[in-house]
């Protein structure tokens, strides 16, 4: 894996990613800046502009995304490989609205999972990878579930701004705004062999607790049940609707009026949230304990 410098300085200034989590600023006013540019993360976020301490701190956060011993690379990886698999998953739910909409594509419906299934097990896998991205930077065990429950309510920055991207537009935009209600049905009958066929499951399984499938199923499961109430409050506070994100998205990104349907699937398909805001949130790890340690 390449330096965190490497990743930090390629982040994109603007496009469809950059333009979707600035549509959330409504749900966390003021939280996320695009800070692009490990040497510009550095002075930001310790807000020094001593050029000796602000190569020193830089030197120990390289230092500290080079140890093996700690998490930070496998947390990079984590958000990597969930965008890696949105886009399929995005193509996926697109060819199954296609199907339902257009009678000669009938078969395409046919080969493609149930658009609610799809979504419910691919934001409940993404829930179990915040989890595990949680786990590895905190150095803590896998299935410290209570722990990043307790973590939730206190994220911000780009911590909460990735969450709040979950919430909108992996939850609420393609399942609606009883998107709970239909996930714990779906979870409660999902069977080891339909997490199988989900490539988010796929791409990241190897990181899932649970020993086989069905174990795996089960934490998945267990994760949504501890979750679910923070994404209850989370949703009651900030008053969301899937009407009040879909105005907000249309001031930023061009075009997506009149083509509600495929919005969320669009959204998989054509942005990294979760690496970008990840690539932020362990750059600002990294530079805060660098501060602390040095």
């Amino acid at each position: 894996m390449d330096s965190i410098e490497t990743y930090a300085d390629n982040l994109p200034t603007g496009g469809v990613t950059i333009s979707a989590l600035r549509a959330l600023d409504f749900v966390a006013p003021g939280q996320w800046e695009n800070t692009v540019g490990f040497d510009n993360m550095v002075s930001a976020y310790t807000g020094e502009t001593d050029p000796d301490l602000l190569a020193q701190v830089k030197a120990r956060a390289l230092e500290l995304w080079n140890d093996p011993n700690q998490g930070y690379q496998r947390a990079l990886w984590i958000y990597q490989a969930v965008d890696a698999t949105d886009k399929k998953l995005g193509m996926a739910a697109a060819g199954h609205m296609l199907g339902e909409r257009f009678s000669l594509l009938k078969f395409i419906a046919k080969l493609t999972p149930s658009e609610e299934t799809t979504q419910t097990v691919d934001l409940t896998v993404k829930l179990v990878a915040e989890l595990a991205a949680f786990c590895y930077v905190n150095g803590l065990p896998g299935d410290s579930v209570g722990d990043f429950v307790a973590a939730l309510n206190s994220f911000e920055k780009e911590n909460q701004i990735r969450m709040a991207a979950l919430v909108c537009f992996d939850g609420m935009l393609p399942l609606g705004d009883q998107f709970l209600d239909k996930m714990q049905n779906i979870m409660a009958s999902l069977s080891p062999s339909q997490l199988e066929g989900n490539a988010t499951f796929q791409a990241i399984r190897s990181m899932i607790p649970g020993g086989d499938t069905g174990g795996q199923l089960g934490f998945l499961g267990q994760t949504f049940g501890s979750v679910s109430g923070w994404i209850t409050d989370f949703v009651t506070s900030h008053n969301l609707t899937p009407d009040a994100i879909v105005g907000n998205l249309s001031s930023y990104v061009d075009a997506i009026e009149g083509k509600m349907d495929y919005l969320a699937a669009f959204l998989d398909m054509y942005t990294d949230y979760f690496t970008h805001t990840g690539t932020q949130s362990l750059c600002r790890s990294l530079i805060e304990r660098a501060v602390n340690e040095i």
